[in-house]
């Protein structure tokens, strides 16, 4: 079989593939348009941040089973796409945990002594010696936002540091954080207390721009930032403006918006900034961890059948996959809605299944649920393979239960979570063969086709509600593709579910907020 190496890989990796008797090709710095030209015999891509994995690409490469990226970031690959094309995609979460952690601690280090400062006025002659007088870290307080593989690496660095350490995340459970000996605490008082503030969370919808303004505002005076996550997680030009100002007294940046960042990025003049290009995973060690970890997920794969920390494939025969494919998707579907309604800590993930479900084993169904519950905060660091694992890391609590006792429907998937001051039950049934539903969400009853940009619109049952809400959205020039209607059971209100072709906008939900007939509006996106 053919294995196409189309960014930079160490050796290491190669030789894995080679000796396993696979024929290699390196072939780095192809355009999209030579990429295409080439894909169309391989039977594997191996990539790392520069290659394109687009739907275009995906058409082209007929023989391609699986791409593998060496390292974790998987923004680069159309993942749908993939999926719909029946090509595994796999990461290396692990690989370059610890290079980047270190990376951030360096940051926190050279921001706090001025060393790329001093560096640069030394090297043109000046001896600024009274001007760059820097800040100890010992006894300072550090807080960690976002306690996943990496976060919780700077935690325990700092430790090491003899740092206070805060840390604040909305999916790991408060004792979980404290048993490793941190203080577990909300967003707002770690910006009032840390005199340091690392960022470690994937970028979603949740989690762009963040660090805004208003973010920036409740933070310490004096206050340090340090992001070497992803790039528009921080407001590039709100922190230049609390720079400015003197509410921020230093930032370090190893991610941007855009990248690389543009010339007339004003972060780039100031004298507060320290910035390196996206070196956090760029060690040796890192990048022979990341090249020996996907050369051997591939040669797994394509040599034994074995799926290792794939993204989008569970790990089960095709059989029971032809089965329970549809209820996988939906289940997947049902996490992901969850998540975008529970925004507090998750305490506890309770699943009911009735009907036989052929029999199968359904911890599959379970992990595409856990898998789209905490991977909309967590990115790519979770998959259907980790999902129950990194679930329990974190202190949540799963049950599964059966009965083959049939409801309102043959086949039913009921999901309940548990946060600490409330809970969302969502049940969901598979239509036919292969069409994925959600019937009920808490009290109302509703038909949900779990796909693209959504609304749920919670309402009084009244006359002109609904009429208010479309022409509301039409002056927006908002069109609907779909609506439904859901009725509270025993209740005066109902839930409106909206298909746009477009997604909502804050300032449509603000309109929408201001109807007199309006209750609450949450938008989505499946």
């Amino acid at each position: 079989m053919k294995v196409l190496v189309s960014d930079n890989l160490g050796e290491a990796g190669i030789e894995i593939l080679k000796a396993a008797g696979l024929d290699v090709d390196v072939k780095t710095g192809l355009s999209p348009e030579e990429l295409k030209a080439e894909i169309e015999p391989y039977h594997a891509l191996v990539i790392r941040s520069a290659t394109r994995v687009t739907d275009d690409l995906l058409e082209a490469a007929e023989n391609l089973k699986v791409v593998g990226r060496a390292g974790i970031g998987l923004d680069n690959v159309d993942i749908p796409a993939a999926t719909r094309r029946g090509v595994v995609v796999m990461n290396t979460p692990g690989g370059n945990v610890v290079t980047t952690a270190e990376h951030a601690i360096s940051m926190m280090l050279a921001l706090s002594r001025n060393i790329a400062q001093g560096t640069a006025s030394l090297k043109t002659g000046r001896w600024d010696k009274k001007k760059l007088m820097g800040r100890e870290i010992y006894n300072k307080t550090l807080g960690v936002i976002g306690f996943g593989k990496i976060g919780s690496v700077v935690a325990d660095r700092a430790r090491g540091l003899k740092m206070k350490v805060l840390v604040y995340d909305p999916v790991v459970q408060d004792e979980t954080i404290e048993k490793q000996g941190f203080e577990s605490v909300r967003l707002d008082e770690l910006y009032a207390r840390a005199d340091y503030i690392t960022i470690h969370v994937p970028k979603n919808k949740e989690t762009a721009n963040m660090i805004n303004a208003e973010a920036l505002a409740k933070m310490k005076d004096g206050v340090m930032v340090i992001n070497c996550a992803r790039g528009g997680i921080v407001d590039e030009e709100a922190l230049y403006e609390a720079l400015e100002s003197g509410k921020v007294a230093g930032a370090a940046l190893d991610v941007f918006a855009q990248e690389p960042p543009p010339a007339d990025l004003r972060l780039l003049q100031s004298e507060k900034v320290i910035l390196t290009p996206h070196l956090g995973a760029s060690t040796f060690e890192a990048q022979t961890n990341v090249a020996v970890a996907v050369a051997n997920q591939i040669v797994e794969y394509l040599k034994h059948n074995n799926v290792v920390n794939a993204v989008n494939v569970p790990s089960i025969s095709g059989q029971a996959l032809e089965q329970l494919g549809p209820f996988i998707r939906l289940a997947e579907k049902m996490g992901m809605l969850h998540a975008q309604f529970m925004t507090e800590q998750l305490k506890e993930i309770n699943i009911l299944y009735n009907g036989d479900f052929f029999g199968y084993d359904l911890m599959p169904v379970t992990s595409a649920f856990i898998q789209g519950l905490l991977s909309y905060r967590l990115g790519a660091e979770v998959n259907a393979v980790n999902a129950h694992y990194i679930a329990k890391e974190r202190g949540i609590k799963i049950t599964e239960s059966s009965s083959p006792e049939t409801t309102d429907f043959l086949h039913m998937v009921t999901t309940k979570i548990t946060g600490p001051e409330k809970t969302l039950t969502v049940a969901g049934t598979v239509f036919g063969k292969s069409d994925p539903r959600i019937v009920r969400i808490d009290d109302f009853r509703i038909e949900i086709i779990p796909k693209g940009h959504l609304a749920l619109i919670h309402n009084l049952d009244e006359p002109g509600a609904i009429g208010s809400i479309g022409t509301t959205l039409g002056d927006h020039g908002i069109n609907i593709s779909r609506m439904q209607v859901g009725l509270e059971e025993g209740g005066e209100h109902n839930i409106i579910l909206l298909r746009t072709d477009t997604p909502i906008s804050q300032n449509v939900v603000d309109a929408l907020m201001a109807l007199p007939k309006v209750i609450s509006v949450r938008t989505m996106e499946l």
